[in-house]
């Protein structure tokens, strides 16, 4: 039997989809998730109405494509403010520093160096502010497990496909130094 529902069998109990995501947000990711939903409910939500109202007016609608499209993009919109509401309601939203800075926690840039002596400066953060081009990775991540807690000069071991990978932490900041230099 095939259709777009069907997806390949996975041990429920191995299925890295199925492990608990933590809640936490920063600041900055709870803010840019209100906007992206106040945009989709005002904007967005309010001119699709209008196309497939205008689209419904012209006649039939089993032929009618820009309908059709409008109708699934109109769909595609309404499911991600449901979404985005009910995700936000269950967001925790970090706005303030831990009591020990020297230590890695949610919200940390930290900068480790590899065995091979190259640097690399990534930030904790919650599960939806998650960004590769930043090197924001998820508070989740077996790199960022690795992390929590540690201090300057430690150690952290991570496993990945190439193997295992050391790295040290070599900087622990709460502020992003682009954003101090402002």
């Amino acid at each position: 039997m095939k259709g777009r529902n069907m997806t390949r069998w996975r041990d429920p109990a191995k299925d890295p989809r199925q492990e608990p995501k933590s809640n936490l947000i920063t600041l900055e990711g709870a803010e840019r998730l209100r906007g992206i939903l106040d945009h989709l409910s005002r904007i967005k939500r309010p001119a699709l109405s209008a196309k497939v109202g205008e689209a419904a007016a012209l006649g039939d609608r089993s032929e009618n494509a820009d309908y059709t499209y409008n109708k699934k993009e109109l769909n595609r919109v309404i499911a991600r403010i449901r979404y985005l509401t009910k995700r936000l309601d269950e967001l925790q939203v970090v706005d303030r520093l831990p009591a020990n800075t020297d230590k890695v926690y949610f919200g940390a840039f930290v900068t480790l160096e590899d065995q091979d002596g190259e640097e690399m400066r990534i930030r904790l953060v919650g599960h939806d502010e998650t960004d590769t081009a930043k090197r924001w990775i998820s508070i989740d991540a077996p790199l960022a497990k690795a992390l929590l807690g540690k201090s300057l000069d430690d150690e952290a071991t991570v496993a990945a496909p190439a193997g295992e990978t050391t790295y040290v932490i070599t900087d622990i900041a709460y502020r992003d130094s682009a954003a101090r230099a402002r």
